[in-house]
């Protein structure tokens, strides 16, 4: 089985295709030749997701699923929310959206947040989504160097490491995306 994965985020990429059994084979977008900015102009995170996904399904035929995540924090009012990795501006930067989310917490005792993914998948006409989220704290300094975006300052709920202190592995096990994209994986192995 052939399906391709709606994004343009390598370490995202990496991420799922760890978790894939073999019978699966993930396709990139580079892989179907599209080089378009896919648009996110949603509200919701579900709703990238479900965009994203239709787009691809739409413009180029494929059977694909997209995601997007964001980081809710609590004493934020569930910011940054569907605008995480945009949340210091337009760059994208990790680095400067996490010195933003420190600093509008510095004064906040309360640092709980968590990682929602949600998983759109267009499939034989059939749009179905998954979702998966990671409870946790966000950290008041940042610790570690693997993963990506706010992965240093993100404690799981039960463990002492950030995500960025983890291996893949563990981190997939616990995570938000490991999470809904083993419930991709396990819709698609009952249709394959």
């Amino acid at each position: 089985m052939e399906i391709v994965f709606a994004t343009n985020n390598l370490n995202k990429l990496k991420e799922v295709q760890a978790l894939m059994p073999s019978h699966i084979k993930l396709l990139s977008l580079k892989d179907i030749k599209c080089f378009d900015e896919i648009p996110e102009t949603q509200n919701t995170i579900e709703g990238n997701a479900i965009e994203k996904a239709t787009y691809i399904k739409e413009k180029f035929g494929y059977n694909c699923f997209a995601d997007d995540t964001g980081l809710e924090v609590e004493a934020l009012n569930g910011e940054p929310g569907v605008f995480s990795a945009r949340y210091a501006g337009p760059k994208r930067d990790a680095t400067d959206n996490m010195s933003l989310l420190l600093k509008n917490l510095k004064t906040s005792n309360n640092r709980n947040a968590h990682f929602k993914t949600v998983i759109a998948l267009h499939f034989n006409n059939k749009l179905t989504t998954f979702t998966g989220i990671c409870k946790g704290a966000i950290t008041t300094l940042k610790a570690g160097n693997k993963g990506f975006g706010y992965d240093p300052i993100f404690k799981p709920t039960g463990y002492n490491q950030t995500f960025a202190e983890m291996d893949l592995a563990l981190k997939n096990k616990i995570g938000h995306r490991g999470k809904a994209t083993k419930q991709l994986i396990d819709f698609l192995n009952n249709i394959s």
